[in-house]
């Protein structure tokens, strides 16, 4: 098969090239990614060196329909990941996310109906957030089906939302063959240092202050990267064109006491004292409009495709932290910025 991946360079998108790459010998993959600032094309360096038949890397705008077009032209499958995802970010400017999580989209979904027809051997898969169903109460048993109503609350999820119906909206109007994937929080390798779990490991190697929102008890469904990969390879093969399939962790936890995980796993690894570290956690001012509670009912995507999540919280964890502690020098170049540096002279 052809896939063509948007947003390759980022955490998830490289996560899936790599495993597609690894998972299916006789598949290529070409990988569409602007570079922003937390593509780094860097994070498939042994992909490109492992896979030189199999892999190509377009430096390209999904909002462009000079680039767009013949790529999705070309593809048998295309999986977009491509987006503007930190909610801070979209509180502070939320255009980049309009722009890319909204325009970006369309662009892809015209450029299929206009190459595609009404080919129904191809796929395009849309990769949204467990963020446009709102929040839930911490009292609350309910998960996220979905058939829930959609509720987004930040600027972030509001563009995310936009984006999942307007893939949904091309399948019902047009026959287009799209599906929708909406997955809790992914954590693992490769991971920008401004979500938290990166974040918590790099301050706690420094000894910086590790800053919890508000009073640290919303609550998050946490899933391994490489879950999300098999489950959305999964989906882009055999779901059902015009269907929505969560994919979930069956990992909730406050983020309070998920920091304190993370502390006692970079304690136990690098003998600091983890008291210490302890005393450095801040609460700080909560987010502006912060969702209290996601949680994810996954149980369509196991009924339809058999699909259950294999990395347990405490393992995925285990192996995150030991990553990062491994990879030094990426974290260093990711968070002072030299690779974008280098990246902007080649391209």
């Amino acid at each position: 098969m052809r896939i063509l991946v948007t947003g390759g360079c980022g955490f998830i998108g490289s996560n899936f090239v790599r495993h597609v790459l690894a998972s299916h010998p006789g598949d290529q993959v070409v990988n569409l990614d602007l570079l922003t600032y937390a593509g780094n094309p860097a994070n498939l360096a042994d992909v490109e060196a492992g896979y030189p038949e199999r892999y190509r890397f377009v430096h390209g705008d999904v909002c462009d329909p000079a680039v767009v077009a013949p790529l999705v032209a070309e593809a048998d499958l295309v999986a977009h990941f491509a987006a503007e995802s930190h909610v801070d970010r979209s509180i502070e400017d939320a255009q980049a996310f309009v722009r890319t999580n909204v325009l970006g989209t369309q662009c892809l979904l015209h450029a299929a109906k206009q190459a595609w027809g009404g080919d129904a051997s191809r796929r395009l898969l849309y990769v949204s957030t467990d963020e446009v169903y709102g929040a839930l109460r911490l009292a609350d048993g309910r998960r996220f089906r979905e058939d829930w109503p959609l509720d987004p609350r930040s600027p972030y999820s509001a563009s995310k939302a936009a984006g999942d119906q307007l893939a949904r909206a091309y399948h019902h109007t047009f026959g287009l063959p799209v599906v929708v994937t909406r997955c809790s929080n992914n954590y693992g390798p490769y991971q920008f240092p401004e979500k938290l779990i990166p974040l918590m490991i790099l301050n706690a190697l420094a000894g910086r202050e590790l800053p919890v929102y508000g009073d640290g008890l919303y609550v998050r469904d946490w899933l391994h990267v490489q879950d999300h990969c098999r489950a959305t390879d999964l989906v882009l093969r055999q779901g059902r064109p015009g269907e929505v399939y969560n994919i979930g962790g069956n990992s909730e936890l406050a983020n309070l006491e998920l920091v304190g995980r993370l502390i006692a796993l970079v304690a136990a690894r690098t003998g600091q004292d983890e008291a210490a570290l302890r005393g450095l956690i801040r609460h700080v001012k909560d987010r502006p409009g912060h969702d209290r509670r996601y949680a994810i009912d996954a149980g369509k995507l196991e009924r339809e495709l058999g699909f259950t999540p294999q990395m347990d919280l405490a393992r995925g964890l285990e192996m995150t932290v030991d990553w990062y502690l491994d990879n030094q020098d990426w974290c260093r170049q990711v968070t002072s910025g030299q690779y974008r540096q280098y990246y902007q002279r080649m391209y």
